[in-house]
């Protein structure tokens, strides 16, 4: 896959963002605008909000990059995804990256131009790698999401051709632009890693993630007394076993709690470690 390297400018003269409707070319056809014909929007609260968000992705050069970047979005629950003027779209090797998000592709809007791809947006932002020469400050990704959970109206995020980036006829279409923190070292970003890096950005601004799935399996949680008995038979198989002087027991039963504490043992953890204690205690003749 070709990178999202750093954007040289491609052109110096800049546009006003046209009143032309979106259409769909070769994908969907019809002449409603993006922002009333959205594709299916993500399931829960996040509804409201993910159905005006639009991932815009001009020039692309590499048909697998827009795969891999329907995929990244659709783990982050984002649907709407416009192309503008993709070099090869539909195309199977699309298809083959997007990887179980084939309807964002299927869903997906073609137009030639990005001022149709903005059409009835209030907020448009940018995302290059590389600092222009404009009057308007850039903002780190992590704001960019930020402003656009709190913006009311139509959203678009957009990203440039895998080499040359964004023109800066296209940044000046953008009222806002945006950067990754990269390392300054090394700052080309993969064009479906960006895209994943700024709707994991965006789904991070608009929900509280919530406790982790629970691990498939997992059985009760040890109580405190539960392990305040696996302490004391630890104790006492130590002290039994010699390797514990009770005249002199330093930090060693302090350890394990803090150990055992770390570790958030279940019930049945207790009960193996409690287990092998006694058969040591106890062994076979």
């Amino acid at each position: 896959m070709n990178d999202v390297a750093s954007s040289e400018e491609m052109t110096n003269d800049a546009g006003e963002p046209g009143n032309s409707q979106c259409i769909g070319l070769g994908v969907r056809s019809g002449s409603a605008a993006l922002s009333e014909d959205p594709a299916p929007a993500p399931t829960g609260q996040l509804v409201p909000l993910f159905s005006r968000i639009r991932i815009v992705l001009s020039n692309t050069s590499h048909p697998g990059n827009i795969g891999a970047a329907a995929r990244a979005m659709k783990t982050m629950g984002l649907s709407r995804l416009v192309l503008v003027n993709p070099k090869m779209f539909p195309d199977p090797q699309a298809d083959a990256m997007a990887a179980g998000a084939s309807d964002v592709l299927s869903n997906a809007l073609v137009v030639p131009e990005l001022s149709q791809a903005l059409a009835g947006t209030t907020l448009a932002i940018a995302l290059t790698a590389r600092r222009r020469e404009l009057a308007a400050p850039p903002i780190w990704a992590k704001d960019a999401a930020t402003e656009s959970v709190a913006h009311a109206g139509e959203i678009a995020l957009v990203f440039g051709n895998e080499t040359s980036g964004l023109s800066n006829h296209e940044l000046a279409l953008c009222g806002r632009w945006a950067m990754i923190p990269v390392d300054a070292e090394f700052s080309s970003l993969n064009l479906a890693a960006a895209v994943q890096v700024m709707c994991y950005e965006v789904r991070q601004a608009a929900i509280t993630p919530g406790e982790l799935p629970a691990i498939s399996g997992a059985g009760m949680s040890a109580t405190h007394d539960d392990v305040e008995r696996l302490l004391a038979h630890f104790e006492q198989a130590a002290v039994g076993s010699g390797f514990l002087d009770p005249a002199s027991p330093k930090r060693l039963m302090l350890r394990l709690r803090r150990m055992f504490g770390r570790a958030q043992l279940e019930r049945e953890e207790v009960a193996i470690l409690r287990g092998l204690l006694a058969a040591l205690e106890n062994p076979r003749r």
